[in-house]
């Protein structure tokens, strides 16, 4: 099996401070946005993901202490970007969300639909059009490998980002210019990325962790011990660890139709407004971090009615 590439970076952006009320940072987390105007769903118009936009601005503004965006995927529908030149980088990401919202690095995984026309689905990483070793460089997301990891010693926090997409393989690949090489590849991807999720739940000593990837946690059926190790509240030694996950690929921001992982936390956000509603909450999550180690998140969402013809008269 040929080598598949995993990431790891440590980052600080300096110690961080507490707020009046105990808060120290702020995070975003998206999904499903790259709406396209010849192939979408039931989202008829630009207007639900742009109001999105315009909300992830108002709480950039309210917060003031957002570090970075948790991207779950599906960016560029229907297909993705060919490469990093693509006009759609700026057709369905720049143009939409605000120099403000851009201002922060966007980790990011790859979607199903984001694979479809990427180069580096049929060769290998150094083609791939999202693929961006640089934190530094905000002109494109930051995705250090398809499955990454990163510590933020000043939080105490680690992000970890999977890629899963041979969940999906078969509505994938045969949609791809190298069925066969795309089937093998994406095994390879998901091997990968489970060793990385088993590592790191393993090493990491941070208090806490975010996990994400495509797929919510109900996908995870057939992988118990994954969804026992996201429910898992220790950490090496003894200590306590909290765990939130994300996922997206159902058009949706909600927790009343994933997997639990009780005692920690995930959220479905993949309603950013890019393809159909596969529900009433359209939108994306805030986290907040506090100094006594809590992360709380919550849904910010936007009037259904903008976002899902047809919704309000057949529901």
């Amino acid at each position: 099996m040929a080598a598949v590439h995993v990431a790891c970076l440590v980052v600080s952006f300096g110690a961080a401070s507490a707020s009046r009320d105990g808060r120290v940072s702020s995070f975003l987390v998206l999904g499903d946005w790259g709406w396209d105007q010849v192939a979408h769903g039931n989202v008829r118009s630009r207007d639900c993901q742009q109001l999105i936009a315009n909300k992830m601005d108002e709480a950039f503004e309210e917060l003031g202490d957002v570090k970075f965006i948790i991207n779950v995927g599906d960016s560029f529908y229907p297909t993705g970007v060919f490469d990093e030149n693509d006009e759609q980088w700026d057709s369905k990401w720049r143009e939409v969300y605000s120099a403000r919202v851009r201002g922060v690095p966007w980790y990011s995984v790859y979607g199903n639909h984001d694979m479809l026309a990427d180069n580096g689905t049929c060769s290998d990483e150094e083609f791939a059009a999202q693929i961006n070793y640089d934190v530094k460089d905000l002109d494109h997301f930051f995705m250090p490998g398809y499955s990454w990891f990163l510590e933020h010693e000043e939080l105490d926090l680690e992000v970890l980002a999977l890629d899963l997409n041979n969940l999906w393989v078969d509505q994938t690949c045969p949609h791809t210019a190298c069925e066969v090489e795309c089937r093998k590849k994406v095994a390879e991807r998901a091997d990968a990325a489970f060793n990385l999720f088993y590592e790191r739940m393993e090493a990491s000593n941070a208090s806490n962790l975010i996990v994400f990837s495509h797929y919510p946690t109900d996908y995870f059926w057939a992988y118990p011990d994954v969804l026992g190790n996201l429910s898992e509240a220790t950490r090496p030694g003894g200590l306590e660890r909290h765990v939130e996950y994300f996922g997206g690929h159902r058009h949706n921001v909600d927790q009343t139709s994933t997997t639990s992982i009780l005692p920690n936390n995930n959220w479905l956000v993949g309603g950013g407004g890019g393809w159909s509603c596969d529900g009433k909450e359209q939108g994306f999550l805030v986290g907040e971090i506090f100094d006594d180690g809590r992360i709380e998140t919550r849904p910010v969402t936007v009037d259904y009615r903008a976002c899902c013809w047809g919704w309000w008269w057949w529901r």
